[in-house]
């Protein structure tokens, strides 16, 4: 036979297995005041660095737009750089008050010289097509068709260059273009 069994005495067995508020059932699980303190200190961590990266994006947006806006006002400084020693020779022929006409041609070919090297420099080519070559829509202008010896829909003559910039046309070339037979 068995005794009956004391309710007050399972009680003594196990001290820790009536609940108490906060308190986990598990003797290895973590209070749920130390859970949420854990989790508030993490949120604080995650707030902290979200607002400190958002002050970095904000910042490099800031920094990129100071280097465009620089850019902007600075992009010719090169090419007005290099135009100067044309505008020094320009003001120098200007101020000879008794130059012969060889020496003027001569200064005037040497201020030329200067500017093509200076839009050389600057990535300002011509476009000068010799007479024969195809004529392309993209970098020439035909003022006019007229009739020709040479293959139809080539350049005859070249009434004033074309320039690019980096691939870009600038001004296309004017050019007069041979009829259709």
């Amino acid at each position: 036979m068995t005794e009956p069994q004391n309710p007050q005495t399972n009680q003594t067995q196990n001290p820790n297995a009536e609940a108490q508020p906060g308190a986990a059932t598990d003797a290895n699980a973590v209070p749920v005041e130390q859970r949420l303190a854990e989790l508030e200190a993490k949120h604080a961590e995650v707030a902290d660095a979200y607002l400190r990266a958002k002050a970095e994006a904000e910042n490099t947006r800031r920094r990129a737009e100071e280097e465009i806006s620089k850019a902007r006002k600075f992009a010719v400084e090169g090419f007005a750089d290099s135009l100067l020693p044309v505008k020094d020779s320009l003001e120098a022929a200007l101020s000879v008050q008794n130059g012969t006409p060889e020496q003027l041609r001569e200064g005037v070919h040497a201020t030329l010289r200067q500017l093509s090297q200076a839009l050389e420099r600057n990535k300002v080519l011509e476009v000068n097509p010799p007479a024969g070559t195809k004529f392309d829509p993209h970098q020439h202008q035909a003022i006019s068709v007229v009739p020709a010896d040479q293959e139809p829909n080539t350049v005859v003559a070249v009434l004033q260059k074309g320039y690019v910039i980096a691939e870009r046309v600038l001004r296309p070339a004017l050019v007069t273009v041979s009829a259709p037979k």
